[in-house]
């Protein structure tokens, strides 16, 4: 861009904004300013530097229009450093006997010649303002394209990492978003997903991905007109990129196969998309609003036999078959390992046979508790397990009628047992609770909400044995975690692992421990608006 004076052709001025604007896909008005800004950078370094000077271009006519303004100000006036074109009152008074505080003026100055020095300064201005407006186009323009699919080509690759030439943008995909063995050369078309944009200061970022969920499933979209018209939804995706994946999909009509429709006749529609994914192996199934069904459905091909889930922890234990358990945990576990991240849910797979010895011998240990606890023969503690008890807790407060309704059993027998289950129960306690103080723990851990006796005792022997201690632990600490170590995933054992506690409930101890310390502060419970006006209600008026 040429700037070398103000006294330039106008219409040539012109014909540049456009030719920038036009170059760069910004507003023509984009230019003019930066130009109007390069000029007037350049004359306050030669009309001085404290001058409020202003530049004028009429988009028009390209008629410029160079002035400096000063604004009176009062005498007492802080004046901010970096203040442009002001002066105190006493000093415009002295040059206009009618100045007042507040008044303005313009003064016309005259066409320069540019030197080199202020060339070389309009020339950055400008390039500096028209690059900032061009990032904040390609802001604008891709931020609301998140989700979908482009097409563009490759410009470069970095360590792996592929420049991708959108047209009106520039994007990036990491060597981590792209498919595995899948290479590409300068000059290659690409297609990739968009999976974010962001505002950095070097530019917008434009993200894409070849391994993302959601490009398999806007493939689909191209190729299942029914999916396009929302007709069939995707609910969810796996994917180990370039080897398999699983994509789970429901019909909003009943008389269309959702599973059908995306696979195609003799395969046509999945064909298309394997082919465009380097033959990654897709599985469709079913969705279910019933989790216990969908994580069934998401175990295909493996049959299973049984389901059994905990809520609370977010884990499922699935049994199936023993000659189908390499078939559910797939090869190098990647059945199991994509059904888990359909679901959501952290899934422990068994064998028919490894539930049946598992079965036995918690019946074995149960019985053997209840022979030692309750003092009792074998037949009796046997028939107490097959009537579901689990815990000498169990039959210490369970209503006496449950326990005399057991055949072969009496209201004598039922009293006699729940006595000795209570017999046993207070010595267990007494016999943890001189443990718990032999380890050091403090009474006080014991007045946290949720702390038992045996958790304090557990506690101790973690070293935990304060409440400054326990409000200094993360849940990880109480519940265990798994951790890489040489390239195996090793399971760290949680201080409380065996009450096989909840996140929520791991925080929850942790967090009323911060509160008696007063590191955080208790939070504050509104009252309910039927609670509250009836406590109104309730208050005597004042005479």
């Amino acid at each position: 861009m040429s700037l070398t004076g103000i006294s330039a052709n106008r219409l040539e001025l012109l014909q540049i904004a456009n030719a920038v604007a036009m170059e760069k896909s910004i507003d023509k008005e984009i230019v003019i300013e930066a130009i109007e800004d390069a000029i007037q950078k350049a004359a306050r370094s030669r009309y001085g530097a404290e001058h409020d000077i202003r530049a004028h271009i009429d988009p028009k006519t390209g008629e410029m229009t160079l002035k400096r303004v000063l604004t009176v100000v009062d005498d007492a006036a802080e004046i901010e450093e970096g203040t442009l074109g002001v002066q105190r009152l006493a000093d415009a008074l002295a040059a206009d006997k009618e100045a007042f505080v507040g008044k303005v003026y313009e003064e016309i100055l005259p066409p320069f010649e540019f030197g080199r020095v202020q060339t070389q300064m309009a020339r950055q201005v400008v390039t500096q303002k028209v690059r900032e407006a061009e990032r904040e186009r390609q802001f604008e323009e891709f931020k609301d394209r998140v989700g979908e699919i482009v097409n563009g080509s490759v410009k470069r690759v970095e360590y792996g990492n592929v420049i991708v030439d959108l047209g009106r943008g520039e994007g990036i995909m990491r060597r981590d978003q792209s498919i595995p063995r899948e290479a590409f050369n300068v000059g290659d078309r690409i297609r990739a997903y968009i999976y974010d944009v962001r505002r950095e200061t070097k530019g917008p970022q434009i993200m894409l991905s070849r391994a993302h969920g959601g490009f398999m499933a806007k493939l689909f979209a191209q190729e299942v007109p029914e999916v396009y018209d929302g007709v069939i939804e995707i609910r969810a995706v796996a994917r180990d990129p370039g080897s398999r994946a699983k994509m789970a999909v429901i019909s909003n009509e009943g008389s269309i196969d959702p599973v059908g429709a995306c696979v195609g006749m003799r395969g046509s529609r999945v064909q298309a998309v394997v082919a465009e994914l380097q033959g990654e192996k897709i599985d469709i199934i079913q969705w279910s609003d019933d989790e216990a069904t969908f994580i069934v459905n998401a175990l295909a091909p493996a049959e299973v036999t049984k389901v059994v889930m905990d809520e609370e922890d977010e884990r499922v234990e699935v049994v199936v078959p023993d000659e189908q358990l390499s078939l559910a945990i797939g090869r190098r576990g990647q059945n199991v390992r994509l059904a888990s991240q359909l679901s959501g849910w952290q899934i422990d797979i068994m064998t028919e046979s490894q539930e049946s010895e598992r079965r036995q011998r918690e019946f074995s240990e149960r019985t053997v508790l209840f022979q030692e606890a309750l003092d009792v023969d074998e037949v009796i503690a046997q028939l107490l397990v097959t009537e579901g008890f689990a815990a000498v807790e169990d039959v210490a407060f369970v209503e006496e009628g449950e326990i005399a309704n057991i055949e072969g059993f009496d209201e004598d027998t039922a009293v006699e047992l729940q006595a000795r289950a209570r017999d046993w129960l207070d010595r267990e306690t007494t016999e943890l609770d001189n443990k718990r103080k032999a380890l050091g723990v403090e009474d006080a851990l014991l007045e946290i909400e949720g702390v038992t006796l045996p958790m304090a005792v557990a506690l101790g022997t973690g070293e935990v044995k304060s409440v400054d201690d326990l409000a200094g632990m993360v849940p990880d600490d109480l519940r265990g975690y798994f951790e890489n170590k040489n390239g195996v995933r090793v399971r760290e054992v949680g201080i409380l692992e065996s009450f096989n506690l909840s996140p929520e409930a791991a925080e929850g101890l942790i967090m009323r421990a911060r509160i008696v310390m007063g590191w955080i502060d208790a939070p504050v419970v509104e009252p309910e608006p039927a609670a509250a006006e009836e406590v109104a209600a309730s208050e005597p008026e004042e005479a």
